[in-house]
């Protein structure tokens, strides 16, 4: 498969924006597990957030991610769409033979997490590290490949927002 079916099955899927990226096009920088540690309601270690202890650090992603070669940037509006393509791209590219497909995306799973209710993650499979939680500086690649991403200040509406996923496939 060449990434442009991928690129059209992301789009046929209701991606805003679908993009083949190498993997040096993509900026790594670990200081994004400072805004997930502090800030974010990922550093209660009730969350399933990627940045807890025992969890892979940002630091020990890069050299992983980067033994990657391209992958597919997915863009959209609502955050469970971004979460849902991709999941269903990395299966796609499994099946396809990139038995190392690997998504990385917020989770959106539930509507209202349950691990935040102390409960069990009821999809603890599809569960991936975020992009940022991976150490990717989101916004510095999204801007660099001409996509929209700003930091949103209260009150915010929903037209501003803009989710990102990102499926390395090759």
């Amino acid at each position: 498969m060449t990434p442009q079916t991928y690129i059209e099955f992301a789009l046929s899927q209701g991606a805003e924006h679908a993009l083949e990226v190498t993997i040096d096009q993509i900026a790594f920088d670990s200081r994004t597990y400072l805004k997930c540690l502090f800030g974010c309601s990922g550093g209660n270690p009730e969350t399933p957030c990627h940045s807890q202890p025992g969890r892979v650090k940002p630091w020990e992603f890069e050299p992983l991610l980067k033994k990657y070669v391209w992958g597919i940037l997915i863009h959209s509006k609502v955050e469970r769409v971004t979460q849902d393509i991709s999941l269903e791209l990395e299966k796609k590219a499994f099946a396809d033979g990139y038995y190392f497909a690997f998504s990385l995306s917020d989770c959106a799973l539930c509507e209202g997490c349950g691990k935040m209710r102390g409960e069990s993650c009821a999809h603890y499979t599809d569960t991936r590290p975020s992009m940022h939680g991976a150490g990717i500086d989101v916004f510095k690649t999204v801007r660099a490949l001409g996509l929209p991403l700003e930091a949103l200040s209260e009150p915010w509406r929903e037209a501003d927002l803009n989710f990102y996923s990102l499926v390395l496939v090759e």
